[in-house]
């Protein structure tokens, strides 16, 4: 349970949940990840039973992973020290965990949400939408991103190296379980009004933009992709429609200010798309976001001298273009031109020009990225080296001459005893004659 300044309910939250263990036989603890209170609440989760670690990063995320890292259990559940939610509930949780789940989420829309649990802005637009866009954009199955109360494996976490500090973390668990292909489940839960008269640490519009921007952050699909293939997609078409001559649709005409538009369009839609390959890459290497097949194809295809060869395509069609268009004023005697005519030839090879810089520079950083640092083995010293062998040598015909000395030893306790029995033999028989 992360704690800041929860005096009013952590220590009831510490006794329900260690009066489930005990009802239920399991063997538990509670881990309270202490975030810097100042109100008494780590001497009262003591006296209730609980183990207080102490995290020193601030907020929620810090928290929790710094109480997750500490906990001794296979099974971690997490909670809120608010008492908003029944620790005494767990036992479907730990039955799905036993049956092989990785991660098992509670769902507070399936359980019951109380009257005055959740704000109506959470409740009917923040939680739902945000939950919709963390399916969307990565297949998730969960209906409730955002719940408080889980479970998990312990080690099955850890290993997704979660790096969110904020109230983000929640979602962060929820997407990279996801991505690795671990076996999420959800069980319904409840949610009830917490326990406490000051206000919460979750701040609606910041902690809600701040899990949105993750979600984004998180969907270089969504992100940049998509929205990139559909601007490329209108401006080309728009594009090649224009360089022609005008089209009227109904009463409308478009002319070349749609062209200028549609070369803007296709413009940034290329360099979105440009960016979603940059940022899987990146993504792929530093571990933010698993290995992708069709990712790696891509990269493997686009070397740094096809890109340069794309690069150097477009740009010839460009400066063909802007040749043309210089014949087309010298035609005219370098005099006034007529944009309607002009622009056809000159927006279509100005636009060419930008992308060719644009594929030529992203086949450079790509290829940047793809530098691999190498650890060179330390360089020896010949000297260093021979006396190493020599030393070895040594211990070797050193060693062989102990168990040589060994075994002779083994002989001589045999010989030993042997004798020692006839000196007793004899002997007793001289005592017995002096006795007699």
């Amino acid at each position: 349970m992360p704690c800041l300044n929860e005096a009013e309910t952590v220590e009831t939250c510490v006794r329900k949940t260690i009066g489930f263990f005990e009802d239920k036989g399991i063997d538990g603890e509670v881990v309270i990840a202490d975030n810097g209170s100042t109100d008494g609440s780590q001497q009262l989760a003591r006296d209730a039973g609980a183990r207080v670690v102490p995290v020193i990063d601030k907020g929620y995320g810090n928290a929790l992973m710094g109480g997750i890292r500490a906990a001794r259990g296979k099974y971690v559940a997490m909670g809120d020290a608010d008492d908003s939610y029944d620790f005494a509930t767990l036992g479907p949780f730990l039955d799905e965990l036993r049956g092989g789940a990785d991660l098992v989420m509670g769902n507070r829309f399936k359980g019951g949400i109380a009257e005055g649990a959740m704000p109506p802005l959470h409740r009917y637009l923040g939680n739902p939408v945000l939950s919709f866009v963390g399916r969307l954009f990565f297949g998730s199955k969960i209906g409730d991103f955002h719940c408080g109360l889980r479970a998990f494996n312990k080690d099955a976490i850890l290993r997704l190296g979660l790096q969110t500090g904020g109230m983000e973390f929640a979602s962060e668990m929820v997407v990279k379980a996801t991505l690795h292909g671990y076996d999420i489940r959800e069980v319904p839960t409840t949610l009830s009004p917490d326990g406490r008269t000051r206000a919460p640490h979750l701040n609606t519009w910041r902690d809600g933009w701040r899990h949105l921007r993750f979600l984004m952050l998180f969907s270089p699909r969504w992100l940049f992709l998509i929205p990139g293939l559909v601007f490329m997609t209108l401006g080309l078409l728009a594009g090649i429609a224009l360089s022609t001559g005008p089209v009227t649709v109904g009463e409308i005409a478009f002319d070349v200010d749609t062209l200028v538009g549609a070369s803007a369009a296709l413009v940034i839609g290329f360099q979105a798309v440009l960016f979603a390959l940059l940022t899987k890459v990146y993504a792929m290497q530093e571990g933010f976001l698993p290995h992708d097949r069709r990712v790696q194809k891509i990269i493997d295809w686009w070397s740094l001298e096809r890109g340069l060869l794309i690069g150097g395509v477009l740009a010839v069609a460009g400066l063909g273009g802007l040749v043309a268009s210089l014949l087309h004023w010298r035609v005219n005697s370098f005099g006034e031109l007529d944009p309607r005519h002009s622009l056809r030839i000159v927006v279509p090879a100005a636009t060419a020009l930008v992308m060719s810089f644009q594929a030529i520079f992203a086949s450079l950083f790509v290829s940047i990225l793809g530098i691999r640092r190498r650890q060179h083995p330390p360089l020896t010293d010949p000297a260093e080296e021979a006396a190493g062998v020599v030393d070895a040598e040594a211990h070797k015909v050193a060693k062989s001459g102990a168990a040589k000395g060994d075994a002779a030893e083994a002989e001589k306790p045999e010989a030993g005893r042997v004798a020692a029995g006839k000196t007793t033999e004899s002997g007793g028989a001289g005592e017995d004659a002096s006795e007699s």
